[in-house]
């Protein structure tokens, strides 16, 4: 009774904002993100415990997914490995399970990719420099209508990417992002920041070198240093 009144007084109110309702559609492509990441954080376990068990016999290799097939190289092609053999078996199966989980992977980004092709506000966003697919299915399906935003910070603020507000006595002291947001959305926009200060320090410093290896070198350099 009491939430049927509450809900009562919320219509009657004029300056009252409701959340929208998502498209049939739009609840599809949501899953479809969010079974990926579902997948990307198998993986990361996968291969966070290969590595946990691998480094107690002394096996060990380059963080990274990319590095993780050298792993698999040491362990099962080389029979020189001193491992017990219930040890083998077991990494034998991470491994298989680990190749399933690329191939899901790749075949749900490839699905992420053709349905922002089809997708007229995935196109539109990726217009804005930095903006691929990922990034713009995400805004796209999770993100609630642009009518709901007054201004470009109630959309931060929605992202979880405004500061915490510390203020007092008139002072205004601004702390870390919330981070109380949509965590999806949030971390691609980390991550586009992220590629975006990279690429601005490639380009400054390739205006400041004199030849294509350098600019080679230094462009190389930097990717390094921000992967």
């Amino acid at each position: 009774m009491a939430d049927a009144e509450a809900i009562a007084e919320a219509a009657a109110r004029a300056g009252m904002r409701f959340v929208a309702v998502k498209s049939a559609e739009q609840q599809s492509r949501s899953m479809l993100l969010k079974t990926r990441e579902l997948f990307v954080g198998q993986r990361t376990q996968v291969i966070n415990t290969l590595r946990g068990h691998l480094g107690e016999y002394g096996i060990v290799a380059a963080q990274g997914p990319s590095h993780i097939r050298k792993l698999e190289a040491m362990v099962i092609d080389d029979e020189t490995t001193e491992l017990p053999l219930i040890m083998r078996n077991m990494c034998i199966r991470l491994f298989d399970h680990l190749s399933i989980l690329d191939w899901q992977i790749d075949d749900l980004t490839s699905r992420i990719e053709a349905a922002a092709r089809m997708d007229e506000n995935a196109q539109r966003l990726m217009t804005i420099p930095g903006i691929g697919p990922m990034c713009a299915m995400a805004i796209s399906s999770l993100a609630p209508p642009r009518e709901s935003f007054r201004k470009g910070r109630d959309f931060a603020a929605w992202a979880g990417l405004t500061p915490k507000q510390n203020s007092t006595g008139g002072k205004t002291r601004l702390g870390r992002t919330s981070k109380m947001g949509q965590k999806d959305t949030r971390r691609l926009y980390q991550r586009l920041d992220q590629l975006t200060v990279a690429h601005s320090l490639v380009v400054i410093e390739v205006m400041r070198c004199g030849s294509f290896s350098k600019k080679f070198q230094a462009s190389a350099h930097l990717s390094r240093i921000c992967s």
